[in-house]
């Protein structure tokens, strides 16, 4: 094997001066078939380049290759179940379902075929060497990997479920810093679509009392009541509240994960759907006195609340510490449908195109995940919105002259008898105009937040 890597050494370096450049290791590679980009290029060389003079040399990329091909030979074997040095379509759904993954035998062989080259229906350690000999890959959690929800994806609503962090991003403290970059997107995401998420409440709120309010005669009404500025009323409360809801929401997750499962055990969708749904629950009795105080700042007229401190201040001397948790209750029941569909509708979508699209690649690329994240986010904010719509009502009714202060199953009744159903998705239209921006505003920044802040790829 060393004979084999020493001539592709010699092969891939061009210009014969015993080392190779970042160049020439992503154009030879790419000539024989083996890499599609300059992004994995890059990974080999970072890894290979071990006394960081941008160039490897032969001893290093011998060096590479052969701990990298220690690392594929445990990956192997710990697919290799029955130990007959052969990887079968039912060794990888065993070991996947061990993972919290569940796949069918079907796609179990879509993978295969992928990387067994003499079409024999099972790989041995040559194909499989072969395929994975300059794929950073490493084992067979990556599959899982490409199908995580992604954290960078904000659509503005704080009921997904927290993302999944391997041991080493733990202990390399990658995890923080894909925390920041989603931080960091979110923000950037949410302040980009605030006219329309302003515009929603107020449809929310003020939708019973006239139906004339649509989208255009909302932005008009909201500009002449206070500006242009204005469209951005509550945006600040809303960017603020992601810091410590991200962070109790993460660790939250953590440790009823600990709660849900044995020692060892990795975790399945259910119990992820419930210790995400706990930990959902946790962060937003955390920071809920924040969602009251964006609501009635995003409805507050011109001059009624200088800021956050204000708006605070003025609830707590007319309404008391209680009004902070108004609607709190729809809000919590909310997180069951939402969480639940959002899961639901991704893995099912996620089947779907293991089923039908996955030919060479389980990795499904940049704009179907982006696409399945949209549309299950999408479906359970379909699920929940009429809890999300009274919940904002409650919020916002002592701000309402001449309305009566009514709970969740009052309110609930009032809209059914004086609007009927429709009146439960008053504003859903600027929610779902504010989707596709926010997931490609979030992704952008979320991306490029990763490089600023280091976060290695795997």
């Amino acid at each position: 094997m060393d004979s084999l890597y020493g001539d592709l050494f010699w092969y891939l370096d061009y210009n014969e001066d015993g080392a190779l450049d970042i160049s020439e290791l992503q154009e030879g590679l790419e000539d024989i078939g083996v890499i599609q980009s300059l992004e994995e290029a890059k990974k080999i060389f970072t890894t290979g380049d071990v006394n960081k003079d941008g160039k490897l040399d032969f001893e290093e990329f011998m060096k590479y290759l052969k701990d990298h091909e220690k690392k594929m030979k445990l990956a192997f074997k710990s697919l290799d179940k029955n130990n007959d040095g052969k990887i079968e379509a039912s060794e990888i759904v065993q070991s996947l379902q061990t993972l919290g993954l569940t796949i069918s035998e079907q796609q179990a062989e879509l993978i295969l075929q992928s990387i067994d080259a003499d079409g024999t229906m099972t790989v041995d350690w040559n194909e499989w060497r072969d395929y994975f000999l300059f794929n950073p890959v490493t084992d067979i959690e990556e599959i899982i990997r490409f199908w995580k929800h992604s954290t960078g994806i904000d659509i503005g609503d704080s009921l997904t479920i927290p993302d999944e962090f391997t041991e080493d991003e733990k202990k390399s403290g990658q995890w923080w810093r894909q925390l920041l970059a989603g931080g960091i997107a979110g923000a950037v995401s949410r302040t980009s679509t605030a006219p329309l998420d302003r515009l929603k409440i107020m449809m929310q709120v003020h939708g019973s009392k006239s139906d004339k309010m649509n989208i255009f005669g909302g932005f008009r009404q909201m500009v002449k009541e206070g500006g242009i500025r204005s469209l951005w009323r509550g945006n600040g409360t809303n960017v603020i509240k992601i810091a410590p809801e991200t962070a109790v929401k993460f660790w939250a997750y953590e440790q009823y994960k600990k709660l849900l499962t044995e020692e060892g055990q990795k975790i399945g969708t259910f119990e992820r759907f419930i210790s995400g749904s706990m930990a959902g629950a946790t962060a937003q009795t955390f920071i809920y006195p924040m969602e009251v105080m964006k609501t009635r700042l995003a409805v507050g007229k011109t001059g009624q609340y200088s800021g956050i401190y204000d708006c605070a201040k003025k609830i707590l001397k007319h309404e008391g510490l209680g009004a902070f948790y108004k609607g709190y209750i729809p809000n919590l029941l909310g997180i069951i449908p939402y969480a639940g569909i959002d899961l639901a509708v991704y893995e099912l979508l996620k089947s779907y195109w293991l089923d039908n699209f996955a030919k060479d690649s389980v990795n499904p690329g940049v704009m179907v995940l982006l696409g399945c994240g949209a549309l299950s986010s999408t479906c359970g904010q379909l699920a929940s919105y009429p809890l999300a719509l009274v919940r904002t009502r409650m919020q916002a009714q002592a701000m309402l002259e001449g309305s009566p202060q009514l709970n969740m199953v009052g309110l609930f009744r009032r809209i059914i008898s004086k609007e009927g159903i429709p009146g439960l998705y008053r504003g859903i239209t600027p929610n779902f105009m504010k989707v596709l921006p926010a997931v490609g505003i979030s992704y952008v920044v979320y991306e490029n937040m990763k490089q600023t802040l280091g976060v290695t790829q795997k």
